[in-house]
């Protein structure tokens, strides 16, 4: 395996998901179709709710760069972003929840909540500058899938199930290497059957221990 990331949101992430239904349900949701782009409000923050959103940004070549993901429970928004040109993406349906930055700091529950999931967006930034270091890309390929199901995947027969939608070029972004060079390196790893696609054309990594 090459990367095993630790997270330890499970019990915790369910307990501010509780947390932010029983405090905000009167709030109303904002529901966003796949593809949208969320606005970046000053002094508000974003919450996602159900649904994954992707974070990104415009190089000055105009590339996209894969800067992080964002599911449910955790949150994203331009208090928590110094990159320039930052965007917001989601993935799939998705249900977000914004507040105020007063909002957070009225509420001592919530500010917890806000840092638990503060950290695991910041283990998961400092993962993906890990795997920056591995020299060849196949390991970085590989170690960012591990990575992503660790952290989003669902468990089914097979091992972990990506029930999102990232595209090679989206993974290349990520990874400082070409859209060609990912659409080999998955090739390779289908062949040697550490990944698989299932029914509904969603990638499973096999060899991941289900949760």
């Amino acid at each position: 395996m090459v990367f095993t990331p630790s997270r330890e949101a499970g019990s915790s992430s369910d307990a501010f998901r509780n947390l932010l239904e029983d405090s905000y349900h009167k709030r109303s949701l904002i529901h966003l179709a796949g593809g949208s782009q969320v606005p970046l409000l000053r002094n508000n923050v974003w919450l996602v709710v159900r649904g994954m959103v992707k974070l990104g940004a415009i190089t000055i070549h105009g590339d996209d760069l894969l800067l992080g993901l964002a599911g449910p429970s955790e949150p994203f928004g331009e208090p928590l972003s110094g990159v320039e040109a930052f965007e917001a993406r989601t993935l799939c349906d998705t249900d977000l929840l914004c507040l105020t930055l007063q909002d957070i700091q009225s509420d001592p529950a919530l500010s917890a909540g806000m840092l638990q999931a503060l950290t695991q967006r910041y283990r998961q930034s400092q993962a993906l500058l890990g795997l920056m270091a591995l020299r060849r890309v196949e390991e970085r390929v590989r170690g960012f899938l591990e990575l992503i199901a660790s952290d989003y995947g669902q468990p089914c027969e097979e091992g972990l199930r990506l029930n999102l939608r990232l595209t090679h070029q989206e993974v290349a972004s990520a990874l400082a290497t070409t859209r060609v060079t990912v659409t080999r390196v998955i090739g390779n790893l289908r062949d040697e059957g550490w990944l698989r696609t299932d029914a509904q054309r969603r990638l499973v990594i096999s060899h991941l221990p289900r949760r």
